[in-house]
């Protein structure tokens, strides 16, 4: 008889559905508290200074449903000091969506605040925590070889720029790249001798491209972003006397330094190419040099093709090679300055093709949306659909593509050799008029126009009408001129080239070289990915189970949707990250705060997965953006494995 009573007291008493973790009755009013910021773990030691946009979390409100955050450049947050702003936040745990500024105050320049939303009511706002954004300090140099200045990399940097201190023509000579390698090809290039090599001195500093978030907003008051870090000291480099003999291989050169063994660590960024020696395997001394890189040890699929150099190190630029002299007149100007940056004349391999420079390809389109995922569904012949752009890129040009694609070093990798270039005259060649042409004609028909090209110096005609004239373009059998003839000329008259542009000529086949017995090939890795665990556990920070703040372990479960983060991977520009109900096979699951796309992507390292009670699996990599459009993927972390525990329910309240 005692069920009756007991059901009726419970029928009469109140019941509220609430989680185990939400036994307190809510208290109106009763703000958030311990609100701070974290990079990697809420559990992380306390700071104020972040050098890339920080997460944020605080200690849960009894009752509360929801959470409204705030961050602003003033602690009274006016509205037009609102930076950012988000409600609907369901865990303790924000990921901010814009890319904060560089910004100091004394204290602080930046503050963040939360309050807390319950079924009936709203808490008052939390006491401001205040933080500032600091790049750090400048890079600094790190032990390099030959002709190549290196730096330490900055960590959330998309790339550097460079300053020359001595070259003024006749602006400073700065020089952007992606990478943490720069070449000296202004001081080498037609250069040999120490006065011009032996020191380089020069100034750095740290760049980021500016990017708005998955709404396509900026900072909501409109706070510009500076997409630069502070200028470094005067750096100054030596180099030793240029010496001649043989080429020989270096190391390739950048976070790392590897000599192409089993046992050298993979390149996280795009690396310099190092050797010595001036020879081509005849015995023929150059003082210029390509380097080519191959997927296969024969060298015959080319991949990657540098810029004409001078100097024992190359590495890419993205805003392209120097302005090298195209006509012989020039070479004695381009032995006594410092050359600018250009579009380098045309060039061919020693069996003839013409080569074209990786740093002159089209600029690279950014990814800006989840791609297709080809392993989300291996062998179909529909690939699942790419998500709504979500990241928004400045106005700031990314010039070239002139990265490398990740590979599973060792087992893959890159082949890479040098091969000396001649900057050469064209030679004479003739042929004769297929058509007449008037006087006042600016092009003549000819027998066969193999073998002209612009820039070339031509005489035509015989005794009495013979005039020089210089070659435009060259279609066919049709050669645009400069001018316009002085007389007119028949049908059979000669055409005699007298000179022309220089040509840069290889001396050698790569093939040749990389073969035995000469074996002038290296190999090289290139990997990047993030990192989700440190000492087996998650870099995850959210609600857990008993209603508290907590940080991941490989134990723990989360209570709500939980805020994942990882460390930068470099090179990398933005990040997709994606979660699947399964470690292997990965099968990404549908976003629905994406348009179900299979997966988001994120301007910083953290984000809040959206995730049902269950075990998941997520992982995450970066897009590198210095990759050609389409193929700017890099390498996926490992999956992590994260928890996710159902809601537990009590009633409460009760009648007599």
């Amino acid at each position: 008889m005692l069920r009756a009573p007991l059901l009726a007291a419970v029928c009469l008493g109140l019941l509220l559905l609430a989680p185990a973790a939400e036994a307190a009755k809510p208290v109106r009013g009763a703000a958030p508290a311990s609100l701070h910021g974290f990079l990697l773990r809420a559990d992380e030691p306390a700071g104020n200074s972040f050098p890339r946009t920080p997460s944020f979390a605080w200690n849960p409100v009894p009752g509360a449903t929801r959470y409204q955050f705030q961050l602003a450049t003033s602690s009274s947050f006016r509205e037009s000091g609102l930076v950012y702003s988000t409600s609907g936040l369901t865990t303790p745990v924000v990921a901010p969506t814009v890319m904060l500024p560089w910004i100091t105050g004394n204290p602080h320049a930046l503050f963040a605040r939360v309050r807390g939303i319950t079924a009936s009511a709203t808490t008052a706002w939390s006491a401001p925590f205040g933080f500032d954004m600091e790049p750090g300090p400048a890079p600094k140099p790190l032990p390099s070889e030959p002709g190549l200045l290196r730096w330490s990399p900055t960590e959330g940097a998309d790339g550097y720029q460079v300053w020359f201190i001595d070259i003024n023509n006749p602006t400073p000579k700065m020089e952007t790249v992606f990478t943490n390698v720069l070449d000296e090809r202004e001081f080498y290039t037609f250069h040999r001798t120490a006065s011009w090599t032996n020191t380089v001195r020069w100034r750095i500093r740290a760049l980021r491209t500016d990017r708005t978030d998955d709404n396509l907003q900026t900072r909501q008051n409109g706070l510009p972003a500076v997409g630069y870090g502070p200028w470094s000291p005067v750096y100054s480099s030596t180099n030793p006397a240029y010496s001649g003999g043989p080429i020989t291989l270096g190391h390739t050169v950048s976070d790392v330094v590897s000599n192409g063994d089993p046992s050298s660590p993979a390149h996280r960024l795009m690396p310099a190419f190092t050797f010595s020696g001036d020879q081509a395997i005849n015995g023929t001394s150059a003082e210029l040099f390509r380097v080519y890189v191959f997927t296969d040890r024969q060298c015959l699929n080319r991949v990657f093709t540098s810029a004409v150099f001078g100097g024992p190190a190359y590495a890419p630029r993205p805003f392209g090679p120097l302005a090298l002299p195209a006509v012989p007149a020039a070479l004695p100007i381009a032995r006594s300055s410092y050359l600018s940056d250009g579009s380098e004349p045309t060039g061919y391999t020693f069996d003839g093709l013409k080569v074209k420079p990786s740093e002159l390809a089209a600029p690279a389109t950014p990814t800006t949306a989840a791609p297709s995922d080809s392993d989300s569904n291996p062998g179909s012949s529909t690939p699942s659909p790419a998500g709504p752009t979500q990241i928004q890129i400045g106005s700031g040009v990314l010039g070239a593509p002139v990265d490398l694609w990740d590979t599973d070093w060792p087992s893959s990798g890159y082949y890479w050799t040098v091969i000396p270039v001649a900057a050469v005259s064209p030679g004479a060649i003739s042929t004769s008029t297929s058509s007449a042409a008037a006087i006042g004609s600016s092009t003549v028909n000819v027998v066969s126009g193999v073998g002209f090209s612009s820039g070339d110096t031509v005489l035509l005609g015989g005794k009495g009408n013979q005039e020089a004239v210089t070659v435009v373009t060259v279609s066919g059998t049709t050669l645009s001129l400069a001018g316009t003839f002085k007389f007119a000329h028949g049908v059979g008259e000669p055409i005699i080239r007298t000179g022309g542009n220089l040509q840069y000529q290889d001396l050698e086949l790569p093939q040749d070289v990389c073969a035995a017995p000469y074996n002038r090939v290296a190999r090289f890795g290139k990997n990047s990915e993030p990192s989700l665990t440190a000492a087996g556990e998650l870099f995850a920070s959210g609600l857990s189970t008993q209603g508290k703040l907590t940080a991941g372990r490989s134990n723990q479960a989360f209570y709500g949707a939980p805020l994942v983060a990882w460390t930068p991977a470099l090179g990398a520009s933005v990040y997709e990250v994606q979660w699947s109900k399964t470690r292997y096979p990965f099968k990404p699951e549908p976003n629905p705060k994406n348009s179900n796309a299979l997966g988001t992507l994120t301007l910083g390292t953290s984000t809040v997965l959206p995730l049902k009670p269950g075990t998941w699996y997520y992982r995450v990599r970066g897009f590198n953006y210095a990759l050609p459009t389409g193929a700017q993927q890099m390498s996926w972390s490992d999956p992590a494995k994260i928890v996710v525990a159902k809601p537990r329910f009590r009633v409460v309240g009760g009648g007599k």
